[in-house]
């Protein structure tokens, strides 16, 4: 079932199972409040396991471009354009956001990003391979995020 994310009421319907609910629907929020503010989309969510699409479209950027697959199960995803932009969201149980943000026009401005809730450890897939910069929200409190660039066209 699609939900649409509010981010003045902060809601963790749909992520109840993380340890981290609270942080991981404030930094859902948070996506929520950029988007509408940037390019005046409502960020709509639905389960991970119903949209089978998305996620074989992030994996397959994961896996071909840095080999990496995640652990932690996967609860909602969102995919959309905006303007020339493909964008792609996953939020994980463990707390971990991946977004895939891929400019149809510029293959320079194609990236992955990582952003961990506040409270969770940095999952052991990206140990060592990024580094994570540090930003204030009022919705998500602490976030640690990094990205890398997409080389190949998907």
């Amino acid at each position: 079932m699609a939900f649409a994310v509010e981010f003045d009421n902060v809601s963790t319907v749909g992520l109840q199972s993380s340890p981290v609910a609270s942080a991981l629907a404030g930094l859902r929020a948070n996506e929520a409040r950029y988007l509408k503010n940037k390019y005046n989309h409502e960020f709509v969510v639905e389960e991970a396991d119903k949209d089978t699409k998305t996620l074989d479209y992030v994996n397959s950027i994961l896996k071909k471009e840095r080999d990496i697959e995640f652990s932690s199960r996967p609860l909602e995803t969102s995919m959309f354009q905006v303007d020339n932009i493909q964008m792609a969201y996953v939020f994980y149980e463990n707390g971990l956001e991946v977004n895939v943000m891929y400019t149809i026009n510029d293959s320079k401005k194609r990236a992955v990003g990582f952003k961990l809730s506040e409270g969770m450890e940095v999952p052991k897939e990206l140990e060592g391979k990024f580094k994570f910069a540090r930003q204030k929200s009022k919705l998500a409190g602490s976030i640690r995020g990094s990205f890398f660039v997409i080389k190949n066209e998907y």
